[in-house]
């Protein structure tokens, strides 16, 4: 099985409290860690534990923080392939609330890989599964050179103009930085996936179908929903990059985001099909 993700790194500051603060209000955390995060750093975590490895090619700060992000992930398992921009590294701070909900703050623009960057963009020729959150037009072509690509609605402004097919698009019901028509994609996703947390999601075929699946349930307490969608797009992919149908590959997903709700952090708790 060869996976790979194309996208982004956070470096991330967690704070857990009872509440997100109020305009105004100062709380106190409870507890505080750091780690190199965000949705194509999750992402590329799990599809490692799922595969045994994982090719990320990204793009990251040419700084301290860049430089930590990238040994952390191998440490992860990641094969980390980078270009190194003379700029900050991104940043974000989370607030993980009582009820395990994640409240964001990014500071800095997403950096994603560029088409033109030089990466060992040719390994993901013939890639099972390829999973799509930042770069440009071009490196969304470059994706699809694998079997399969999903990608993430938040990568809108790379794929209208890239014209390439969308094995699955992964958004989130709730999040407005996600609400973007499939439609806008030609040609269009075979498959939209919408979800929708502990209610589950819809999916959606080029079809016209559509189905609901059910939530996964929670294999210990929740503790944190920080990467859940991230881990749920990871099971997807690897799930159709297996040959699962839409309908399997979501109820794969389902699992690992439900098993990552279960840790501190989004790596913590993972799905490992070899336990």
């Amino acid at each position: 099985m060869r996976v790979a993700v194309v996208g982004h790194v956070e470096w991330v500051e967690f704070a857990h409290v009872q509440h997100v603060p109020a305009p105004g209000e100062i709380v106190h955390a409870s507890g505080s860690w750091q780690a190199a995060a965000g949705g194509g750093a999750v992402a590329a975590v799990q599809l490692a534990r799922l595969a045994g490895e994982c090719l990320f090619l990204t793009a990251l700060g040419d700084d301290e923080l860049g430089r930590l992000a990238a040994s952390e992930l191998e440490a992860l398992g990641v094969r980390v392939e980078a270009v190194w921009r003379d700029e900050p590294q991104r940043r974000a701070f989370v607030h993980v609330d009582a009820a395990a909900e994640r409240t964001i703050t990014v500071i800095g623009e997403r950096m994603g890989p560029q088409g033109g960057d030089r990466l060992p963009w040719t390994e993901l020729e013939g890639a099972d599964g390829v999973y799509f959150t930042a770069g440009d037009a071009d490196a969304v072509r470059k994706a699809r050179a694998g079997k399969t690509l999903v990608a993430t609605t938040r990568a809108s402004d790379a794929l209208v103009p890239a014209h390439a097919e969308i094995d699955m698009l992964v958004c989130s019901a709730s999040d407005s930085g996600e609400r973007f028509g499939a439609r806008e994609l030609d040609p269009a996703p075979r498959f939209v996936a919408e979800t929708e947390g502990a209610a589950g999601g819809w999916l959606s075929g080029r079809d016209g179908t559509s189905r609901r699946w059910a939530a996964a349930p929670l294999p210990g307490p929740a503790g944190d929903a920080y990467g859940a969608g991230d881990s749920f797009a990871a099971g997807v992919t690897f799930g159709l990059a297996s040959g699962l149908s839409a309908e399997e590959a979501v109820a794969l997903g389902a699992r690992c985001g439900a098993a990552c709700m279960t840790g501190r952090g989004p790596y913590e708790a993972r799905l490992d099909l070899s336990s």
